[in-house]
């Protein structure tokens, strides 16, 4: 597994830069995160809360959004749904990055636009295995 990551890690950096923005409460987790995808080849711009989303989308353009549900004065469901609202936001991707575990939480996300759904603490091979799928479906 390890051998299978260290590939996808050289097979990402050999290519333009792909910008995500990652939404994450955390000061750890959005740290490690941000400096991972980094690592990774990825352009990464990161926020602590959804208040800067729609200007931050507008500058930096992302191509794939890393959204997590619980956030400091927003949800990160409403956030799904403000996104997919926006005509020039709702192509853009968005993958959550939750502790929330049930069913019924991945459910309610899917059905307002998220296109997929990953659990914290989150297993990093399937973290860009799951960037790589979603950015694959879009056209640069």
């Amino acid at each position: 597994m390890t051998a299978n990551l260290f590939t996808i890690e050289r097979q990402l950096k050999l290519h333009q830069p792909r910008r995500v923005l990652l939404i994450e409460d955390n000061d750890i987790n959005r740290m490690l995160l941000s400096d991972y995808l980094s690592y990774c080849g990825y352009d990464v711009q990161s926020l602590s809360d959804g208040s800067a989303l729609f200007a931050t989308i507008e500058t930096f353009q992302p191509e794939l959004v890393l959204l997590d549900l619980k956030l400091p004065g927003i949800d990160g469901y409403l956030l799904i749904e403000q996104i997919q609202q926006k005509p020039n936001c709702s192509k853009i991707p968005i993958i959550v990055v939750s502790a929330f575990a049930f069913k019924a939480d991945k459910e309610r996300a899917i059905n307002l636009g998220a296109k997929r759904y990953l659990i914290k603490p989150i297993n990093l091979t399937e973290l860009l295995l799951t960037i790589e799928e979603e950015l694959s479906c879009i056209h640069i």
